[in-house]
């Protein structure tokens, strides 16, 4: 199994859209607007991207690991600490780190408050 795609609502879809290709690298695959008017845009590379959509209202993510629903997106990086390194560049602060088998990891929140975690194997 392999997840093509990840699609996020943002309160700010350039702002996310700069934050992401900061963090990650990739390519704006599409941009656009979407059947119901939302702007969009695709970033990653040819085998996976996030999809980003424009919030009709500002919020944040709820972080709540006792409720059903989303937790976290996680990504697997060849180098954690480029990483690690990458995001107190960017200004991000971690909400936490932990090397325990298989890998190592790293846990922030990105501009609308979802949690990302990295992990190298």
């Amino acid at each position: 199994m392999r997840i093509e795609h990840a699609n996020i609502t943002v309160n700010d879809i350039e702002a996310s859209a700069r934050f992401y290709t900061d963090l990650f690298g990739g390519e704006v695959r599409w941009k656009g607007v979407t059947d119901t008017g939302r702007e969009a845009v695709h970033i990653g590379d040819k085998d996976t991207y996030l999809s980003l959509f424009q919030a009709a209202d500002d919020g944040r993510a709820p972080a709540d690991y006792d409720a059903t629903g989303f937790n976290h997106l996680g990504f697997e990086v060849n180098d954690l600490d480029h990483f690690r390194t990458r995001l107190a560049d960017m200004g991000v602060p971690l909400k936490g780190e932990e090397d325990y088998d298989p890998g190592r990891r790293l846990y922030f929140y990105d501009p609308d408050g979802i949690e990302i975690e990295l992990v190298e194997y």
